[in-house]
């Protein structure tokens, strides 16, 4: 996964000066960003507080943790079902 140059509270700061009337352009300017990533950080993280945004991404987490350990299991249960067919 890509490591992200900005924290969540970083990115909570720019979106409160986003809905404070700072112009998109100025912010992506001064932060080095650019405006697609901005507006994608708007519609997602958009009216959500620091604690949402770190339970959020906990929960991210916890899921590909998930997936990673059924995935290993379905493999060991299609290697066991493979080897007792062939007997």
């Amino acid at each position: 996964m890509k490591k992200t140059r900005f924290t969540e509270a970083q990115i909570m700061g720019v979106l409160r000066q986003m809905e404070g009337g700072v112009p998109a352009a100025e912010l992506c300017r001064e932060h080095g960003m650019s405006s697609a990533t901005l507006y994608k950080w708007r519609a997602k993280y958009g009216g959500m507080d620091a604690s949402l945004i770190s339970e959020m991404k906990a929960m991210a987490e916890e899921n590909r943790r998930l997936k990673r350990m059924y995935a290993d299991v379905r493999m060991q249960n299609d290697l066991l079902k493979e080897a007792l067919g062939k007997k």
